[in-house]
């Protein structure tokens, strides 16, 4: 596999969004279901390839949290259908009208979504992915080359072989979904200048990642951040509500982007209620690292770096931060976090809507855990990641954020003047 696969892959998406782009929504669902029956009727294929992900992960020493995103069981696999089939329930928005105009002249204008085109989409580990941005992409007429992790290279080479099959006896091409095999690097940085065959490229995934794809992709770029996100324990939060909220955020799933990685606690909570926190973050193998008025009351803590607080760990471990003022708490996460979700847990309504105006993040909670930044939990089902930039989309990006816009003007006659 080389450059020339990557070309040759994205050459014959190119072509097949043009096909795609005729499809109404009856075929398109047709599509989705027969994926999602697939992955039912050869899940076992897909579980035998991902033991070998698996084992190759063992082998290389992963962490064991990386290794649980990794894993695929039967309950995965029929959420990953039912994934497709909630899919195929929200509506279509392929065509829908933005907005009408009449022209003083007699013109008519409107503007209607239409497909991006071909989607080029970067991501690492989870398996899941593969399916997500699939049915996501073919059901807003997009064709998508998928580059997935070499830690999964097994599992997303069977389950596009899976997906091919359904798509077969469809209407949709099979050449609208590619998967890139190379496992190296310059597989990615080959997708980053395919300028003209791919309309955006998604990235998903750590923050070297996420730069990478940034500054070098001649292709536009959404950006989904890494997520440095923190939850904020006020002066007033209920202490059982904190501790209910924190604990959630971080032990929930820790290897997730919208984990907590920072707890930032006002003195006066501290003082009172953080070392029974503490002792329930290590009930959960939870590591605490701290400033060091957090290690004077948790003397079992380590001394938190700077590196630490820029650090996503995607585990079992939590930096703590004591600070006497919400403007603390706010400065602190304007210096290190990624604006993808932050939390304050407060009983003062004043404070909760100063923290909500000011913190600039993609999503911003109000005694409610970060793990809820999510395309099912926000009711738009599947997505296809999380935006952290301002421009196209932000947070969660369902079915509308794959879509473009176009004009269409219908006159009677009429030139200008």
């Amino acid at each position: 596999m080389n450059a020339n696969e990557v070309r040759m892959k994205a050459t014959l998406a190119k072509t097949a969004s043009t096909v795609l782009n005729r499809l109404d929504t009856v075929q398109k669902n047709e599509a989705l279901r027969l994926m999602a029956q697939a992955l039912r009727s050869e899940q076992d294929l897909i579980l035998t390839a991902n033991l070998e992900d698996l084992e190759r992960g063992r082998q290389q020493g992963t962490a064991p949290s990386l290794l649980d995103r990794l894993a695929l069981t039967p309950e995965r696999i029929e959420a990953m259908a039912e994934g497709l089939e909630q899919i195929i329930e929200l509506p279509d928005p392929i065509g829908d009208t933005l907005e009408a105009i009449d022209r003083p002249n007699g013109l008519t204008i409107d503007k209607i979504r239409v497909p991006l085109g071909v989607i080029g989409i970067i991501y690492e580990a989870r398996p899941n992915v593969t399916v997500d941005a699939a049915g996501l992409c073919l059901k807003t007429g997009n064709a998508v080359v998928l580059r997935g992790g070499s830690s999964a290279i097994s599992s997303n080479r069977q389950i596009i072989e899976v997906l091919h099959r359904a798509l077969a006896t469809s209407s949709i091409p099979v050449d609208a979904l590619q998967i890139i095999e190379d496992p190296n690097r310059s597989s990615v940085d080959e997708m980053l200048k395919l300028k003209g065959l791919l309309d955006v490229i998604i990235p998903r995934g750590g923050k070297s990642l996420i730069q990478n794809v940034v500054e070098n992709a001649k292709v536009p770029v959404i950006e989904t951040g890494a997520g440095v996100c923190h939850t904020y324990i006020d002066a007033s939060a209920d202490p059982v509500m904190a501790a209910n909220i924190s604990i959630n955020a971080k032990v929930q799933r820790p290897s997730v982007c919208n984990a907590m990685e920072t707890l930032i606690i006002h003195s006066d909570f501290a003082t009172r209620h953080l070392t029974q926190l503490a002792e329930q973050f290590k009930e959960s193998n939870v590591e605490l690292r701290g400033c060091a008025e957090t290690l004077a009351l948790i003397p079992s803590a380590t001394q938190a770096t700077e590196d630490d607080y820029y650090t996503e760990y995607n585990d079992y471990i939590l930096n703590m931060k004591i600070v006497h003022s919400l403007q603390e708490a706010l400065d602190h996460i304007a210096k290190y976090g990624t604006q993808h979700s932050e939390c304050i847990v407060t009983e003062d309504q004043d404070q909760a809507a100063i923290f909500i105006r000011e913190v600039d993040a993609a999503a911003v909670y109000h005694n409610a855990s970060t793990r809820f930044t999510d395309g099912f939990e926000f009711g738009f089902g599947a997505e296809i990641g999380i935006s952290t930039q301002k421009l196209h989309a932000r947070g969660p990006m369902g079915l509308p954020a794959l879509t473009s816009t176009k004009y269409r003007v219908y006159g009677n006659g009429q030139i200008r003047r």
